[in-house]
């Protein structure tokens, strides 16, 4: 061994340092990945760059350092990179005599929660839970500031009553806050153009706005949230029953608010950012392509 370190040009002692330097890194990446597949249980599809901000604290509590890339190579050589799905169509009513609003959040800067919850900022949608017979549908109410649902339902219809749910669920997270000037945001759906739906926005002084156009950027926050939780916390699955489909969907909006980093919240969770106030600092790189219409970051309200 003296010999072999003399030829290199390296002394015994740091011969040995750099063995005991690749055995800790090799225990650093065990360690790191057994701790992945943990969350990996309860957040079934969480993708790589949400996934590294997520174990950063965790990362630094027990002493490793590891960069973006690195931590990138760990998961491709383990196998636990996350194909994404392509995304399903949405099924929405429009083709209704109701009364449609104007979209009123173009251009509107949110500098801080409970504005466009649906308040200064909403959108409305409607998407599907698989039972082994037949569906369910989930509605939410998403703060576009923090991300955070405020307010949600599981329904065995399509009717008013799912959403009516969710939306009575988020005004009562902003009960006895005053001089609050709110905007509920949505598509043009049969069920948000409802007469009761609508009663019970002007009954809380909340302006009403709505998409204008079948462009998807108007739409495009709640979009997002239906992919995120399908994708990234299993609602995609198919349930044996309504109970266990609404019992599963609010673990996973619990599981979201209080975990899942956003690069549009400067990789705060929905619970963290809904803390906070001024300008949030984006973290994300704008698409490759030519946008048009609305741009995506206008969304408050979500029913899914």
């Amino acid at each position: 061994m003296k010999t072999l370190c003399e030829l290199f040009g390296y002394g015994r002692q740091a011969w040995y340092e750099a063995i005991k330097r690749k055995d800790r890194r090799a225990d650093d990446e065990r360690l790191l990945v057994a701790q992945i597949r943990l969350i990996r249980l309860q957040h079934h599809k969480v993708g790589a760059e949400k996934l590294y901000f997520q174990m950063k604290d965790w990362c630094i509590a027990h002493g490793i350092n590891i960069g973006r890339d690195k931590f990138f190579k760990i998961l491709r050589d383990n196998g636990l990179m996350i194909r994404r799905r392509t995304r399903k169509a949405i099924t929405t009513n429009s083709r209704h005599n109701l009364r449609r609003y104007p979209n009123l959040i173009r251009d509107l800067e949110i500098s801080g929660p409970n504005q466009l919850w649906p308040g200064r900022r909403a959108v409305s949608d409607m998407t599907y839970l698989t039972l082994t017979r037949g569906f369910v549908y989930m509605s939410l109410v998403t703060d576009a500031y923090s991300r955070k649902i405020v307010g949600w339902s599981v329904h065995k219809s399509l009717q008013t009553e799912g959403p009516l749910l969710a939306l009575r669920k988020a005004l009562r997270t902003i009960m006895g806050t005053e001089n609050l000037k709110l905007i509920h945001h949505s598509d043009r759906g049969v069920q948000y153009c409802s007469r009761s739906y609508i009663q019970l926005l002007k009954n809380n002084k909340v302006d009403i706005s709505m998409t204008e156009h079948g462009d998807p950027y108007e739409n495009a926050l709640a979009e997002r949230m239906n992919r995120t939780l399908k994708e990234e916390f299993s609602l995609d699955r198919t349930f044996f029953s309504y109970e266990q489909a609404k019992q599963l969907a609010a673990e996973a909006i619990a599981y979201y608010n209080q975990t899942r980093p956003h690069a549009s919240c400067n990789y705060l969770t929905p619970n963290q950012a809904h803390e906070c106030n001024g300008t949030m600092l984006k973290k994300w790189r704008p698409a490759k392509r030519k946008i048009t219409g609305i741009l995506q970051n206008r969304l408050v309200y979500k029913m899914v």
